[in-house]
């Protein structure tokens, strides 16, 4: 598990915009309040500009100090002088939804990406949606089928942007039927904890320990006890038989430790004797 000290937002998607947004209003908390100088990265989406002004839009009305948008068409644009500067201006950073895939072979090993491990070493928070949630991982989800029984088939898989080891990311998890999927991929790398996140729901992560916010939950699934499996003598379309597999279901109010493998279930108590020691 990753000793980054920055604090990481990792939302399933389809956050509150309208209303109190609480989770971004978290996450604009973290980068400063009234004093954050927020960056709403948008290399995920085709629609840079439109996706771009919503959140600029929202940080703005809760009263964000300031907000810009940055956009990678290309991979020679993440080399630049101005684009790291970009990162390093910034108080918090912000992945918007679209494409994963995009992220990482536009940002992969580029001066931006540095810039942005830098940043996370240094406290900066970071923060991301949907696509902009599955790549905050060393191993992500790239795509898979939803609402269906684990297989190795429906779960294909890629390397993320390496921003918290040891997990896989999912996110829409219930919304759209995804904990088949999410057990095929922890099924093929135990040594991950796979984090089914819902929609306008996130987790805030800092110093292996993430606490849940929002009206959703998050699942746990913890295969890392698994007593038998049969994925060696299965086609990758035949179904997975798994035994031994945890499951955890944590809304508002828990917490989990990663590097233990365990639930928090009072994150009061926890904050308390945290502060004490």
């Amino acid at each position: 598990m990753s000793d980054m000290p920055g604090p990481l937002v990792i939302i399933g998607g389809a956050e509150d915009k309208q209303g109190e947004c609480r989770i971004l209003r978290e996450f604009m908390r973290l980068g400063g309040d009234r004093h954050a100088h927020v960056l709403v990265m948008t290399v995920a989406t085709e629609l840079p500009v439109e996706v771009g002004m919503e959140y600029v839009d929202v940080f703005r009305r809760l009263g964000a100090a300031d907000v810009r948008t940055f956009d990678v068409s290309h991979r020679n644009a993440a080399n630049t002088d101005s684009a790291v500067q970009f990162i390093e201006d910034a108080t918090c950073i912000f992945f918007t939804g679209g494409d994963q895939m995009r992220i990482t072979k536009l940002l992969g090993g580029t001066r931006v990406d540095a810039a942005l491990h830098n940043a996370l070493a240094r406290g900066v928070p970071l923060g991301g949606t949907s696509a902009g949630a599955s790549m905050m991982s060393s191993t992500m989800i790239v795509d898979g089928e939803g609402e269906t029984n684990p297989r190795i088939a429906v779960v294909d898989m890629a390397p993320g942007m390496e921003f918290l080891d040891g997990v896989v990311i999912d996110q829409h998890f219930a919304q759209r039927g995804r904990l088949g999927r999410l057990v095929s991929a922890v099924a093929q790398y135990p040594h991950h904890l796979g984090l089914g996140i819902d929609e306008d729901t996130a987790i805030v992560v800092e110093n292996g320990v993430f606490r849940v916010m929002g009206r959703g939950a998050v699942s746990v699934v913890d295969a890392g006890g698994v007593t038998y499996s049969n994925l060696e003598a299965v086609e990758s379309d035949e179904a997975l038989c798994l035994c031994g597999i945890q499951l955890h279901i944590l809304p508002q109010g828990y917490g989990f430790h990663l590097r233990d493998r365990r639930p928090i279930t009072d994150w009061k108590a926890y904050q308390s004797e945290a502060a004490r020691s």
